[in-house]
């Protein structure tokens, strides 16, 4: 029994999927970036050589815009924490939203480790785990939706008469769902039917009975009614994740004119920016490397940029984001959160 027992730790861990899939994908990225560098030696030299001797006011309100970007995310997510009851330092939480952006930027499956990270960190600010989840999970809602109206309020500027029926689905989805986020907070218990037709299914096949695990689940809901988004929180945590997205255009713009003097419209930027951060949502590879890059760099083109102008004023801004910005992502991540122990949580009364 010793020897079985030994021989089975022994073994090491079979992996799961297929990680031969990923670093084949991976490499023909990087193939693809090879060869597009090649092909666009001129215009990269061309544009290195802009990066010289960037302004140098130009790039410290970069950066500047870079730090508050990262700060209204933070404070986003704190308006969700504290309309949970929940008092969380703003250090403690602009620490945590470093050190995820690092890990989501970075790492292969970042997301994964990125939603690990907050939900372990929430979790030691005294956040049930219902509240955590629930803290994520909108504050993923919350931050495509805000990229979806800022794509959307500029797609209408830039074309002039505005898609009024456009507006007014985005408008009512956004609604709609604060809606319902806040109709299950305040009632969870009216997903029990369908959590317990979901349930009998799957516990068939596990031959379990057919109302296992229910007790769990319906106490992870009971827990949601701390959850309370207050219509105060919730205009508030909107705002910080409009201007989370601003803040990082604006960063854009102001690398872009630390390089050139040459004219391009907000709405043009905008564009390209929302663009960009759009295929960024579809790529595997860590921090979006090359597809955000090259949608940047085609977005501005198109608004009238020329290439090495284009090329020189992404490079800058990835240098600042890829950068400037996860490397302190990463050192918060060694010396701060890995150093935390369990602090009692604050909590307020949500009225």
């Amino acid at each position: 029994m010793t020897s079985t027992l030994d021989s089975s730790l022994s073994r090491p861990e079979r992996r799961r999927g297929h990680p031969w899939l990923r670093r084949c994908l991976i490499a023909a990225v990087l193939g693809l970036i090879t060869v597009e560098l090649a092909l666009g030696r001129p215009a990269l030299t061309s544009a290195l050589t802009q990066l010289r001797a960037p302004h140098l006011g130009w790039l410290l309100a970069a950066l500047a815009a870079a730090l508050a970007a990262m700060g209204a995310y933070a404070r986003m997510q704190r308006r969700l924490l504290l309309s949970a009851g929940l008092y969380v330092p703003l250090h403690r939480e602009l620490a945590l939203t470093y050190a995820a952006h690092s890990l989501n930027e970075t790492l292969p499956g970042g997301p994964l480790f990125s939603t690990q990270l907050n939900y372990q960190q929430m979790r030691r600010f005294g956040a049930t785990p219902a509240v955590a989840s629930w803290c994520i999970a909108l504050s993923g809602i919350l931050s495509t939706s805000a990229l979806a109206v800022i794509t959307a309020l500029g797609a209408l500027a830039d074309h002039g008469t505005p898609s009024w029926l456009t507006l007014v689905g985005l408008t009512t989805a956004v609604l709609l769902t604060t809606v319902g986020i806040r109709w299950i907070t305040r009632h969870p218990e009216t997903l029990l039917p369908l959590v317990r037709t979901s349930l009998a299914p799957i516990n068939r096949l596990r031959r379990k009975s057919a109302d296992h695990g229910l007790e769990r689940i319906q106490a992870f809901l009971d827990q949601l009614k701390a959850a309370r988004l207050t219509p105060g929180h919730a205009a508030a945590a909107a705002t910080y994740a409009l201007l989370n997205w601003l803040l990082d255009a604006g960063c854009l713009w102001l690398c872009l004119h630390s390089v050139t003097d040459q004219a391009i419209t907000s709405t043009q930027l905008l564009l390209a920016f929302c663009a960009g951060m759009a295929a960024g949502t579809l790529t595997i590879v860590p921090g979006g490397l090359g597809i955000i890059d090259n949608a940047l760099i085609l977005g501005l083109i198109s608004g009238g940029l020329d290439t090495p102008t284009a090329i020189a004023a992404v490079v800058l801004y990835r240098l600042i984001n890829l950068g400037f910005v996860i490397g302190a992502g990463w050192i918060t991540w060694g010396l701060v959160l890995r150093q935390t122990r369990r602090e009692q949580p604050q909590r307020i009364s949500t009225g």
